[in-house]
């Protein structure tokens, strides 16, 4: 039995690891490249498989770094199954296509400009593909044991967002553990990741491998933000994920009105792919914190804005104010339009919530840039720029090591480090070899690893 790395080592996105046995061959998540222009160009490489010959692809999570790829493995003609959670398939169906849908807007955008070096831009996928796609998905429950030749797998809670499994599969008399995405067990949302059983090897993720998260309440942090946007009378602009990190700042932002910790001034949410997230949240409540009075306020104390001429009517609205809206690192999405509109202002607060990939503009924000570039425009960035550090849906290092204690690993068992940032990776790799007995290593790109 064999792993390649073909993704999601040496960097915090493109998750892909292929399992191979004798006679069945499965890939354990399937997502895109992110961020800088030399990692994005590999979501068009060739991948060095055959996918003709692939059984399967076993699917943590719906974010679009582990599950974004699969429109292209369909586009290139695989045609077998997707097994993933109920909840992950419902956010698969929203996030790849629009994930599409952009891929498509920046392809017309490049030939419109004239922009790259070909004379007609092609999208790496479109949203009739990414939605066509979805046919492959069969969805399971956690602990549901499936075969796939000689493969057994089965989905276990790892937190995180909804749907998020660590995947245990057993081949060939081993155990081996992908952990996925780790949550937290303290997180504002969702219920703490399920210890691991005994395993003979563990693909970990080590996003925040060489950082701790900040201790303080992220309500607290939180209302300190509004309450001195407030007392400005200014807005404040809040880039999220649809997925998870909107309806966390949905369900806080409630929670402080309604015990009176900020004032009640508008908020908007302006993200139609968050609004339909926040349903689909509402449908699993046995997987979050929430109860359901708490999931009825979450979403009856914001305005929810779903058509372009909605967005833009916020223009006219009084200040103060606030707006969360698509994308979490300012990538894309509806929250440019607002970017442009309101960066030049010192009365401007730009709160980022999460994981910011190194490339990505609102890394460069939060790095002190005089000018942000959006839409082949250059605006002056005089809006203050802050980071709610507290509120990663990502276990840092010491959470980690105390779910990898949490969990029934032999001092034999060993870790391949994956999903990091090399200084994360490098300090994950040098505090579990401190504080524990794993023999831990940092898997390479394209590298491979025999058991």
């Amino acid at each position: 039995m064999k792993i390649t790395f073909l993704g999601g080592t040496e960097t915090v996105t493109g998750s892909k690891f292929l399992l191979e046995t004798d006679q069945t061959r499965v890939l354990v998540d399937c997502g895109l490249f992110q961020g800088y222009k030399w990692l994005r160009e590999r979501n068009w490489q060739t991948l060095p498989m055959d996918i003709d010959t692939l059984d399967a692809v076993l699917l943590t999570h719906a974010h679009l770094d582990h599950s974004g790829y699969l429109p292209v493995l369909y586009k290139h003609g695989f045609r077998g199954p997707v097994y993933t959670h109920h909840a992950t398939k419902d956010l698969c169906q929203i996030l790849l296509a629009d994930s599409g849908h952009i891929h498509e807007e920046d392809a017309k955008y490049y030939s419109k400009h004239k922009l790259g070096k070909h004379e007609h831009p092609e999208p790496l996928y479109d949203r009739q593909t990414a939605e066509d796609c979805m046919v492959l998905f069969q969805s399971v429950d956690f602990d549901t044991s499936i075969e796939i030749g000689e493969i057994c797998f089965y989905l276990q809670p790892a937190g995180h967002i909804l749907g998020a499994a660590s995947v245990i599969v057993e081949a060939e008399g081993k155990r081996i553990g992908f952990s996925g995405d780790v949550g937290r067990f303290h997180d504002v949302l969702m219920k703490p990741p399920r210890p691991l059983p005994a395993l003979d090897l563990l693909l970990m993720e080590s996003t925040y491998g060489n950082r701790l998260h900040d201790t303080q309440d992220p309500f607290e942090q939180l209302a300190e933000v509004v309450n001195q946007m407030a007392m400005h009378g200014g807005v404040l602009l809040i880039p999220a994920f649809a997925v998870g990190r909107a309806q966390a700042l949905q369900h806080m932002l409630a929670t402080l009105m309604e015990t009176g910790r900020i004032p009640r001034i508008p908020i908007y949410l302006d993200s139609p792919m968050a609004i339909q997230v926040s349903d689909i949240f509402c449908q699993y409540r046995d997987q979050h914190r929430l109860n359901a009075d708490q999931c009825q306020r979450m979403c009856n104390d914001i305005t929810y804005i779903r058509t372009v001429d909605e967005s833009k009517a916020i223009e006219k609205q009084a200040f103060p104010h606030i707006i969360i809206a698509g994308s979490g690192m300012a990538t894309g999405g509806r929250i440019l339009h607002h970017f442009k509109r309101l960066l030049g202002s010192p009365k401007t607060t730009v709160l980022f919530t999460g994981y910011q990939v190194g490339g990505t503009r609102g890394d460069k924000m939060l790095n002190g840039v005089e000018t942000v570039k959006i839409h082949g425009e250059w605006i002056p960035l005089r809006a203050s720029v802050k980071m709610l550090s507290s509120l990663s849906g990502h276990a840092d290092y010491l959470e980690l090591t105390q779910w990898l204690q949490q969990s029934a690993l032999a001092d034999k068992t060993r870790i391949q480090l994956i999903h990091g940032d090399p200084e994360a990776l490098e300090g994950l790799r040098v505090h579990l070899q401190e504080q524990t007995k794993f023999s831990v290593n940092v898997a390479g790109y394209w590298s491979i690893l025999r058991l």
